[in-house]
């Protein structure tokens, strides 16, 4: 029987820790296991009281990105990575590919993957690295998993994006508050844009 503490059990369910021991001493929701230090402890199957669904037998998703067309070969190294990684663990799984800026929300696959958390259809998501999901606004998406019970799993801390992927996404976020500061046609807009570009050609 699968086991977790009283405080992730809390956040799991929607309530607080007080809520949970005052359940307890009415009777209506008893720990499965209290430690011998007076730790509590809830199982899994106890979910189902507050009409949380157990991850057991749903999908784990694993999602992969690149930036570009020109680096589908590094799409289908991440996915291969990723699908090796899943096999080893024994997850039930499927996966999402995605080729867009780390930094465009509107993607189908992203789209998709938020739908299903938001929807609970799956128990886990899996990602080789951390900005293979999205480039800034990843503790938005964590937090989403954290209060649909859904766990997000990252294979390497330690992999960094390629200099490239940042300068490509650099230029898209300066584009577009150029665009909204001198217009999409303004010298200033083109100046700026290739200034960028030329100090990363010079680097």
């Amino acid at each position: 029987m699968e086991l977790m503490s009283i405080g992730k059990f809390a956040k799991k369910v929607g309530v607080n820790v007080v809520t949970l021991r005052r359940m307890e001493k009415k009777g209506e929701l008893l720990p499965a296991h209290v430690s011998s230090g007076g730790t509590r402890y809830y199982s899994i199957e106890q979910l189902s009281y507050f009409g949380k669904a157990t991850n057991t037998n749903k999908l784990v998703i694993g999602y992969c990105r690149v930036s570009t067309p020109s680096q589908k070969d590094d799409l289908v190294n991440q996915v291969n990575n990723v699908k090796s990684y899943m096999i080893a663990k024994g997850y039930q799984f499927e996966i999402i590919t995605d080729i867009g800026s780390g930094i465009n929300y509107k993607k189908k696959g992203l789209k998709q993957l938020i739908n299903k958390i938001n929807n609970r259809e799956i128990s886990k998501v899996v990602i080789l690295y951390k900005d293979r999901l999205v480039r800034f606004g990843y503790e938005l998406i964590e937090y989403m998993c954290e209060i649909n019970g859904i766990e997000l799993e990252i294979i390497d801390h330690s992999e960094k994006s390629k200099e490239e992927e940042l300068t490509d996404d650099l230029i898209q976020i300066i584009t577009v508050f150029a665009n909204r500061l001198y217009g999409q046609r303004s010298k200033k807009t083109k100046k700026l844009i290739d200034e960028v570009k030329n100090n990363d050609n010079s680097n």
